[in-house]
C-alpha cells in the first residue's frame, strides 16, 4: 500500500470525460497530470492540465493510471494500449464496443497484473449503495424481481452506439451488483424511430441465476426523465431513484385489511412506507475515491473489467434476442468478480 501522489491521465474530453477532469483536478491524493484530446480544450475543461493529441504523449508523461472517456469504438484500442505501457485504468462504460473487444481487454489486464476498473457510475449512487447493503442484511428476504426504466429525451452526444449499449448496460450492471446474481437468460424487442441506425428503445424481460425476474424499459423516446429501480420480496418493495438518489421501502403489513374484497384483490396486505436518510455524496467522486484506493493496494469495490465483459455480453444478448425474436439463454458458470 502507498500513500505517494498518483499521477493520473485522462483521455476525452466530450461530456463524461470533462466531468472526468474536474474531479481529477480536486481528488486527494492525485495529480492530473495531463489530458489528450485531439479537438484540443477550447472551453478549459482540462483544469489547466497540458492537452496533448495522442495517448503516446500521455504516457511519456509517466503516469500511474488513465481514465478512458474517448467514444466506445475507441475503449479497446486506447485500453491495449495502456496496457501494454504497463499503465493502469479506469475505463467508461461499457467496456467495449464488442464482446471479443471487451475479452481481449481483460486477457492485456489481468496477464500483466494491472489494476483496471469499468466506470458503472450506477455502483456508486447513495440509493443503490444503500439498496445493496439491505439486500445483502437480508431485510428484504427472498427477492423476486428486479424491475428498472430508464427514459428520456435523446443525447446528441452519443454516435456510435444505440439505447443498449449506452443505457442498458447501466441497469444490466446495476441487477447483478445489487442481487449478487447474474443473468441466465434474456428476451428483448427492439425499435429505431429516430432515424438512426442505432436502436433507441429497448424493452427486455429475463431471469436471473436464482430465478429472480428481471424487467427493463429503457429509451430515447420520451420526454420525461426517469431513472426507477425496484426490487420486490417476500417482506416489500424497495425504489430507488437514482435522479434524486432517494430510496423507499413498501412494506407489507401484518394487519389485514378488513374490507375484503380490496384485500382479495391487493393479494398482500399494505404496510408502512419508509423513506431512508442517506448520506449523497457525488457518485463521480465516490468512484474514483475507490479506483484511487485500488491503485494503492487498498481493497476497494470497483467493477472489475471480468464483470464489465459480464454486462458487454448480456448487452449483445439484448441485441441477438431483439434481432432474432427468441429468448438468449447465458452461461451462467462463465461470469466472475
Amino acid at each position: 500500500m502507498s500513500t505517494a501522489v498518483l499521477r493520473a491521465g485522462l483521455i476525452g474530453l466530450g461530456s463524461m470525460g470533462r466531468n472526468h477532469a474536474r474531479v481529477l483536478a480536486g481528488l486527494e491524493g492525485v495529480e492530473l497530470v495531463g489530458v489528450v484530446d485531439p479537438m484540443g480544450d477550447k472551453n478549459g475543461w482540462a483544469q489547466g492540465a497540458p492537452v496533448l493529441s495522442a495517448v503516446d504523449e500521455l504516457i511519456a508523461l509517466g503516469i500511474d493510471y488513465a481514465v478512458v472517456a474517448c467514444p466506445t469504438a475507441l475503449h479497446e484500442e486506447v485500453g491495449l494500449q495502456l496496457a501494454d505501457a504497463g499503465v493502469c485504468a479506469l475505463i467508461e462504460k461499457p467496456l467495449a464496443d464488442t464482446v471479443e473487444g471487451a475479452r481481449r481487454l481483460v486477457e492485456a489486464f489481468e496477464s500483466r497484473g494491472l489494476v483496471a476498473g469499468v466506470g458503472h457510475i450506477e455502483r456508486c449512487n447513495p440509493a443503490l449503495r444503500s439498496l445493496r447493503s439491505r439486500l445483502e442484511a437480508g431485510e428484504l428476504g427472498d427477492v423476486f424481481q428486479v424491475v428498472t426504466r430508464r427514459q428520456g429525451p435523446f443525447p446528441h452526444r452519443i454516435a456510435d452506439v444505440g439505447v443498449v449499449k449506452d443505457l442498458a448496460t447501466h441497469d444490466i450492471d446495476l441487477t447483478g451488483w445489487v442481487t449478487g446474481r447474474t443473468y441466465a437468460s434474456i428476451a428483448a424487442h427492439t425499435v429505431s424511430k429516430s432515424g438512426r441506425p442505432h436502436e433507441d428503445m429497448v424493452s427486455a424481460v429475463g431471469q436471473l441465476s436464482d430465478g429472480t425476474m428481471v424487467n427493463h424499459l429503457v429509451n430515447w423516446l420520451s420526454p420525461l426523465k426517469e431513472r426507477f429501480t425496484s426490487v420486490t420480496g417476500e417482506r416489500g418493495c424497495y425504489i430507488a431513484d437514482t435522479l434524486t438518489a432517494d430510496l423507499t421501502f413498501h412494506s407489507n403489513a401484518a394487519v389485514t385489511t378488513e374490507w375484503e374484497a380490496l384485500r382479495a384483490f391487493r393479494g398482500v396486505s399494505e404496510g408502512d412506507m419508509i423513506r431512508y436518510a442517506i448520506p449523497k455524496r457525488e457518485p463521480l467522486l465516490v468512484e474514483h475515491e475507490l479506483f484511487r484506493d485500488a491503485v494503492r493496494g487498498e481493497a476497494a469495490d470497483i467493477c472489475t473489467l471480468r464483470q464489465g465483459l459480464r454486462t458487454v455480453e448480456v448487452a449483445a444478448a439484448v441485441l441477438e434476442s431483439a434481432a432474432g425474436r427468441t429468448t438468449v439463454r447465458l452461461d451462467t458458470d462463465s461470469a466472475a468478480a
